[in-house]
């Protein structure tokens, strides 16, 4: 399995000042996943991925060598796979960290491939289960089990879709059956 040292960033709901890591990280067979710290990431654009498990968004790219990794408008430290400290101090051409900046780290050296296989066989199933055309009915007239696939399809598809209009078509109807599972949530 092919492995480089890459900048790792969790971006949902953290403003650039999310945790962040350099580590060793695995590519699966494709490339377009990613195995770092017991986690699973598929790409979804260039450097931006999701965690398959959780649907967090991440930042991932390779490191820079002037050690500017994080956004300009970003800050926190930035922990450091212990196991691949040497390597990285080539890399950015120095011989010790700042200890302000930068923090050692164990991390999860486990790849958790049955794991992730099984979610995404669920996902598949659920898949499989339900008819694509429904999605053209009223949020209203979908069942729970469909009002969840949809939601996760549209949120997909406002995050990844290929146009700008296409974006925002999904984040509407995105918004539409978000507030429908709203709308259940106070009737219960």
């Amino acid at each position: 399995m092919k492995t480089e040292i890459k900048y790792i960033e969790l971006k949902t709901g953290c403003n650039h000042n999310g945790p962040a890591w350099i580590g060793l990280v695995s590519f699966s067979k494709s490339g377009k996943t990613i195995y770092f710290n017991g986690k699973a990431f598929q790409k979804i654009g260039s450097g931006n991925y999701y965690d398959i498990e959780t649907g967090e968004g991440y930042w991932i790219s390779g490191v820079k060598r002037d050690m500017n990794d994080r956004h300009i408008y970003g800050n926190g430290k930035i922990f450091v796979e212990k196991r691949i400290l040497n390597d990285y101090l080539k890399i950015v051409n120095k011989t010790k960290l700042n200890e302000h900046d930068y923090e050692l780290r164990e991390v999860d050296e486990e790849l958790p491939i049955t794991k992730i296989n099984e979610i995404e066989n669920q996902k598949r199933e659920v898949e499989n289960t339900i008819d694509e055309n429904r999605r053209f009915l009223k949020p209203s007239e979908l069942n729970e089990k469909e009002l969840d696939y949809f939601i996760e399809y549209y949120e997909e598809g406002s995050i990844n879709g290929r146009f700008l209009k296409g974006r925002k078509f999904s984040k509407n109807m995105l918004n539409n059956l978000l507030e429908e599972k709203e709308k259940r949530k106070t009737k219960n």
